[in-house]
């Protein structure tokens, strides 16, 4: 028996940010299959860890992964994983980057000091990556530029306004994704190569 090439690649994408961020809901709404969710209540002993300010109506929690999947267009298919967002759950961060493209990290401006962590995660293991805005609605709204500055992102790292509820604009998140991976990932091959 010869052995055929698939003619379809899978990417690893991972979907982070902070708590109740909308990771789960953004990989919910874009997967084209009834995506694998670790999802439990939130309880009265994790009141004192788990801070629900300005999420109040949370009642649930990841507490390993989400895992959806999409496919962009023909041959090219994406895997997520979404990463819990408490850092008592981070250790599983490790394990869930390994071979991923890039990522996506999900930000709630009422809370933007929540996604610092997945910020300079990614940044500290060259993992590309996007800032991907959830307007919530009855939220403040700010420019891409502005949370770019608020970040204090590295010039080049792309700001998208998105609403995770929406698969068109969850799948155009993960587009910019890709293309921004793509040319971080091509010029890092052209810089070994000179």
């Amino acid at each position: 028996m010869a052995f055929e090439p698939s003619d379809t690649l899978a990417l690893k994408i991972l979907v982070a940010g902070g708590f109740g961020a909308g990771k789960t809901t953004l990989v919910g709404a874009v997967s084209e299959i009834r995506p694998l969710r670790t999802e439990e209540r939130l309880t009265e002993a994790g009141r004192d860890v788990d801070d629900t300010g300005g999420v109040d109506h949370k009642t649930t929690t990841t507490v390993a992964m989400d895992f959806g999947r999409i496919t962009i267009r023909s041959g090219l298919s994406l895997y997520l994983f979404g990463t819990p967002g408490q850092d008592r759950f981070w250790f599983l961060w490790d394990e869930l980057s390994q071979g991923a493209l890039g990522a996506v990290v999900l930000v709630d401006t009422r809370r933007l000091q929540d996604c610092f962590p997945s910020v300079d995660y990614f940044e500290h293991r060259g993992i590309p990556f996007l800032v991907a805005v959830n307007c919530f609605p009855g939220a403040r709204s700010y420019s891409a530029p502005e949370v770019a500055d608020a970040l204090d992102l590295d010039p080049g790292t792309p700001v998208v306004l998105c609403d995770a509820r929406e698969r068109d604009s969850g799948k155009e998140v993960l587009v910019r994704l890709v293309e921004h991976a793509g040319r971080v990932h091509t010029a890092r091959m052209l810089e070994t190569v000179s």
